[in-house]
């Protein structure tokens, strides 16, 4: 299978052009606007990797995938917050199938009533939202609620390293939502919340306690009716250390006030500027998925799933979705076609091999509080 990763020499795509470089039924593209940084990566990935200079926004994008007889593009230039669907539509276009790993809401949880008519039409499969969310903790929810009858709440949290690698794109993404409103599954009802505002103290198997706030992601929109949450669906990012979380939160409050811009078009002196509470954090990351409802007997219940990793390895995990469809397609393997969201499309033990790769560990906790004690 030929393989295009449009930002493919990027933080999450070099990511995964490293993990499948080695696969003897994937030939890779690694694609982007600079040709002189894909080179540099497939020098690094070997004989089977080739480089090329290509730009999302062309109007002979499809032309161009169809050209180089591309069977699976996966999209990883972000931000997705401000994208269209431009890329996914030339892939299906071109008869290829699709992926990204986009966490922008519209975007995702959009993304089949917009796609699926064409990728019907091309026989071809696209996934939005091949990443951490929604595809892992939509996994990490299956499996947790077994057999259960009914889910009252569902709360996540992910814990980035301090040290970890992070792209201005990526940071460009979180801070589009920096002070502006939300909206939230809370008490059984919509409501609205402010990005980056309403500090929660949370608590890991592995990790230091941290400060979360509200982010603005598709598990936001998409789990309320395909769990049928009764109470609640939360969704917090916790960054290391406390004083860049009451920074963020500050910033929120100036931009609801209409004091300051849009936060993201700082987002690479941010980046940069952040490097400063290196001393004061750590390489260790995770992630935690709290779940409360009734099991199969009716009795009130609860549960939870964590994960560590260690030595910055935390940003292999937005990526290991991606990698684990695209060797599925590599394989022959059949997916549904037409356009979808990753939600529900892969298990938590498909991604055990990915974890054990990287070191990290996984804890689960059963009949522990709920997540607003």
């Amino acid at each position: 299978m030929k393989i295009l990763i449009l930002g493919g020499y990027g933080n999450f795509g070099a990511r995964i052009c490293r993990a499948l470089a080695s696969d003897p039924d994937i030939e890779l593209l690694v694609a982007g606007r600079d040709a002189g940084k894909a080179s540099d990566l497939t020098r690094e990935l070997g004989p089977r990797a080739t480089a090329l200079a290509l730009d999302l926004r062309t109007a002979e994008l499809a032309g161009q995938f169809a050209a180089l007889g591309v069977n699976l593009v996966i999209h990883a230039a972000g931000p997705f917050q401000e994208q269209g669907y431009g890329v996914a539509m030339a892939a299906a276009e071109a008869r290829a199938h699709y992926l990204d790993l986009a966490d922008g809401r519209r975007f995702v949880c959009d993304f089949p009533s917009a796609l699926d008519t064409a990728f019907r039409h091309a026989g071809r499969t696209g996934i939005s939202g091949a990443s951490t969310v929604p595809a892992l903790s939509s996994a990490v929810i299956d499996a947790l609620c077994v057999g259960w009858k009914r889910i009252h709440n569902i709360d996540i949290c992910i814990a980035p390293a301090q040290t970890a690698p992070r792209g201005d794109a990526t940071l460009a993404g979180v801070l589009s939502y920096c002070g502006e409103e939300v909206t939230v599954w809370l008490e059984g009802r919509w409501q609205t919340r402010r990005g980056w505002a309403h500090l929660h103290r949370e608590r890991f198997a592995r990790l230091r306690s941290r400060l979360g706030a509200l982010c603005d992601i598709p598990d936001l929109e998409l789990f309320p009716s395909l769990y049928g949450v009764r109470d609640r669906v939360m969704f917090r990012a916790a960054v290391e250390v406390g004083m860049s979380q009451r920074i963020l939160a500050l910033m929120a409050a100036l931009r609801a006030a209409k004091l300051i811009p849009q936060p993201a078009r700082w987002a690479s002196a941010l980046n940069r500027a952040g490097q400063i509470f290196n001393a004061f954090g750590s390489r260790l990351g995770g992630m935690v998925v709290r779940v409360s409802g009734c099991d199969g007997d009716g009795r009130d219940t609860t549960a939870a799933w964590h994960i560590a990793a260690d030595d910055d390895h935390g940003p292999e995990i937005p990526c290991m979705a991606a990698i684990l469809l695209a060797r599925r397609l590599a394989r022959g393997a059949a997916l549904p076609v037409g356009a979808f969201t990753a939600a529900r499309y892969l298990t938590l033990q498909d991604f055990a091999p990915e974890f054990a790769r990287w070191g990290m560990r996984t804890d689960k906790e059963e009949g522990g509080a709920d997540a607003t004690e």
